[in-house]
């Protein structure tokens, strides 16, 4: 009877950590999804910050991509000088078609 006992409460004892492993497990498991949740969360928020850390640092050789307010500054320069082009042209063909007409005036 002695082993029929031992025998006896050797599966219990063996179903018991069985739960108790899985139980264990379980907890590890939903520790884990909270971390990745948790985690998953502050990326949403704090993209740029880690896009900064995992982008490579600019080389000296070569060249950036330029800023998008020195283009801006750029395309307003050459407006500028475009219209300073067209100013100059107009001035001189008021200029010769005022010399025209005093020529023609004094002949």
């Amino acid at each position: 009877m002695g082993a029929h006992g031992l025998l006896e409460n050797e599966p219990e004892s063996i179903d018991y950590t069985v739960h108790e492993a899985w139980n264990e497990a379980t907890n590890v498991y939903l520790l884990v999804i909270l971390v990745s949740f948790g985690l998953l969360i502050y990326a949403r928020k704090n993209k740029r910050k880690i896009m900064r850390i995992f982008s490579l640092p600019p080389t000296v050789g070569i060249n950036q991509e330029p800023n998008f307010y020195d283009s801006l500054q750029k395309v307003r320069l050459r407006q500028q000088l475009e219209m300073y082009s067209i100013a100059r042209k107009y001035d001189q063909h008021q200029q010769q078609s005022q010399a025209d007409s005093v020529q023609l005036s004094m002949e």
